[in-house]
């Protein structure tokens, strides 16, 4: 059967993008105005403070044209100068990969690095920042989706205030679907976007940027302006009395309003519980199922997405195919070094009901079964039943 061919999967329990919620669907398909009517001006400043209140920040963030791959190229391009020494965290393939774009901009990368089914520790931190004074630019990825593990921002963060250090943080797969966010972070750039947790579609980015961040881009003078990549030129179009720098995606945006609409409406709080309870029922489901988290320590397994160790004697891409073709179930391989070690299951969005965590264990637990391993799918369910209903009662 050629690609062409192949039919849309019932249900995707991917870590991103992630199927959008039908009001955010809805509102993709409303009428696409001028970009320079004052009603889509009125929309994009409206939309603009909506994030802000979800971001819990008083400013308004830049809502860029592009997936946030873009934001975080931008982050790199705009902040980071030739004169800049940035310390680089890597515990995974995302964090890494900061790394390479930040080489291009500054004078040096330093670089702490673990295990990819470990988390930075602070006191790790704080000990490259005080052997190196030069720091100007510390990047860390909170939630590195290739290895479902989470780093601790809100400690780092109070280490970069402590040091005069401007913090990037890169909460594309965790903003939404945690209790994570700029300001108690500290962080200087802040990049998230809404096909992830927010259950919307992969088309923008949403970047918080600091006061001492913006300063730092003015006395850049490499920054980008006129370019996909500055943030300079989208600084103010948030309002409605500024002019866009290019043509905004109008259909993303209405988007983007309808999923802000989603959390604020469902509440923050109860939005990040009922991420955790989905990750907590998958855990303990896996775990019952005779599976092996990938994560070092559970502590830090992320509530958004939880990854397995392909079990010894398969191939994850024959597991992901058999739930696929059997189940109608889609999960995410690993990326870079951990293609074939792992297999990622989302709870984003949509997805993020406790009752997707029963299916994640059904269509898995019955592809490693159908392939000749060995996998206890009662016992997994029951597990996760037994935390759903401790949750609920």
């Amino acid at each position: 059967m050629s690609r062409q061919d192949v039919k849309i999967p019932t249900i995707t329990l991917s870590a991103g993008p992630v199927d959008a919620y039908p009001a955010v669907l809805r509102a993709l398909g409303r009428t696409v105005t001028y970009d320079f009517d004052p009603y889509f001006q009125g929309v994009f400043e409206r939309t603009a403070r909506k994030a802000a209140q979800a971001l819990n920040t008083d400013q308004p963030p830049l809502i860029l044209q592009g997936e946030p791959v873009l934001a975080l190229e931008a982050a790199a391009a705009s902040l980071i100068g030739p004169e800049d020494v940035v310390l680089n965290l890597a515990s995974g393939e995302y964090g890494k990969g900061f790394g390479y774009w930040a080489a291009r901009y500054c004078k040096e990368v330093v670089e702490i690095e673990v295990p990819y089914n470990d988390a930075i520790a602070p006191d790790q931190v704080r000990d490259v920042l005080e052997q190196r004074p030069d720091i100007a630019v510390l990047s860390v990825c909170h939630h590195d989706t290739p290895s479902g593990t989470i780093n601790p921002v809100n400690e780092i963060g109070a280490l970069c205030r402590q040091h005069d250090v401007l913090m990037i943080v890169d909460a594309v797969s965790s903003w939404g679907g945690m209790d994570v966010d700029p300001i108690t972070s500290h962080s200087d750039v802040f990049i998230t976007g809404p096909n992830k947790c927010l259950g919307g579609t992969p088309g923008l980015s949403v970047v918080h940027v600091s006061d001492r961040a913006w300063d730092h881009i003015d006395a850049n003078p490499n920054a980008p302006f006129a370019s996909m990549l500055s943030m300079t030129d989208w600084r103010k179009a948030w309002s409605a009395d500024e002019k866009f720098p290019f043509t905004p995606s109008v259909a993303e945006v209405n988007g983007l309003e309808a999923a802000l609409d989603l959390y604020l409406e469902e509440g923050p709080e109860t939005v990040w519980e009922r991420h955790a309870l989905t990750a907590r029922a998958c855990r303990e489901g896996m775990k019952a199922m005779g599976l092996t988290l990938w994560p070092a320590r559970e502590e830090i397994a992320a509530d958004t997405c939880t990854t397995i160790r392909v079990p010894e004697g398969l191939e994850d891409e024959a597991i992901r195919q058999a739930s696929r073709d059997l189940y109608g179930v889609v999960f995410s391989a690993g990326r870079g070094s951990l293609v074939g070690k792992l297999i990622r299951i989302g709870h984003m969005g949509p997805v993020a009901e406790p009752v997707y965590a029963t299916v994640a264990i059904t269509a898995l637990g019955g592809a490693i079964n159908h392939l000749g391993g060995s996998a206890d799918i009662g016992a997994g369910i029951n597990a996760a039943l037994a935390v759903i209903n401790a949750a609920r009662v």
